[in-house]
């Protein structure tokens, strides 16, 4: 179920120049706006909310009022600001336009289920510090990707989007919260074992035409979506996305035949073609030259079993 978000009664001025609307994200809401000078009226935050100016204006002015405070900051591209649940004095002035801001909206359940696998103290959504131009490297790069994904949807957006948004919510938790960082009170004690990595393998073998969601992995391997993208990446050595989207095109390569092995690892972006190699067997139950010779035998099977095309004499001319 997709999350609905206060943007159009917030912002009724602005431009909506992209939306998640109709994308399937059941984890984070994004809309992509165009803001002109102007005043928003008050509207009670259902859900954490993040702004980001991915092209802001040096020469303008935000002014920002809730939860007793005002602020000033100039929308510089980068610039994030946040506002917690429930702040219900918020309002925000634009003074000079502002061409491409990303507003992204993190649900309680969102920052629970971090809660509930690393045991935070007190209630993380209800104590994000109301805040204005910050400037975070993490929470940028992480903006940005999610905006590239809503630009351009892939059958691993999905699976993305979910993972990159525990990522943000756990970047704000730890940077921006009124208590300051929090830590786990005691450390998680579910592994990714050999078992369960051996199901999430074959299912994304089995899968790798479908659309694979981290939340189905999740499952297959018993453990939260948080839990288990971060024992994945420790498991396998890099991210879950990375991984099948990379198998993807590899197994393509490999099945057309034309490039070295090594090539092949190269481009999938592996440490080495022994890093490759491994989890190519992970995933498939055989190396990639195995693989290749497979697809090279039915490729020849295919051609010894289809009828030579019967040659036929021009009735005119004699020639073939």
């Amino acid at each position: 179920m997709e999350l609905q978000t206060h943007g159009a009664r917030k912002y009724p001025t602005s431009a909506l120049l992209r939306s998640s609307a109709g994308l399937g994200w059941s984890t984070i809401s994004a809309e992509l706006r165009a803001h002109g000078v102007s005043e928003t009226p008050v509207v009670v935050p259902q859900h954490v909310e993040l702004c980001h100016a991915v092209a802001g204006n040096n020469n303008g002015l935000v002014r920002r009022s809730g939860a007793g405070q005002c602020q000033e900051f100039i929308p510089t591209t980068g610039a994030i600001c946040l506002a917690p649940i429930g702040v219900g004095d918020n309002t925000t002035t634009i003074t000079a336009p502002i061409p491409k801001t990303m507003h992204l909206y993190l649900p309680t359940t969102l920052f629970r289920r971090l809660s509930d696998d690393f045991n935070l103290p007190g209630a993380p959504a209800h104590s994000i510090r109301y805040a204005a131009g910050i400037q975070d490297e993490v929470i940028d790069r992480i903006v940005l990707s999610i905006l590239s994904e809503m630009t351009n949807e892939t059958a691993a957006s999905r699976m993305y989007v979910e993972a990159a948004s525990l990522m943000l919510a756990a970047r704000i938790i730890h940077g921006y919260c009124d208590s300051g960082s929090y830590t786990p009170t005691a450390p998680a004690a579910h592994r990714l074992d050999h078992v369960r990595l051996r199901r999430v393998l074959d299912y994304i073998s089995a899968h790798l035409a479908d659309e694979i969601t981290l939340a189905d992995l999740a499952r297959v391997a018993g453990l939260s979506t948080f839990h288990f993208a971060r024992m994945f990446t420790l498991a396998i050595g890099v991210p879950l996305h990375r991984y099948v989207s990379r198998l993807e095109n590899a197994t393509a390569e490999i099945a057309a035949g034309r490039s070295p092995l090594a090539q092949i690892a190269f481009n999938a972006r592996f440490s080495s073609q022994a890093s490759f190699t491994r989890a190519f067997r992970r995933a498939t139950g055989m190396t990639p030259g195995e693989y290749r010779h497979r697809c090279a035998s039915t490729s020849a099977q295919i051609l010894l079993a289809t009828p030579a095309p019967r040659v036929r004499a021009d009735r005119n001319t004699g020639t073939i």
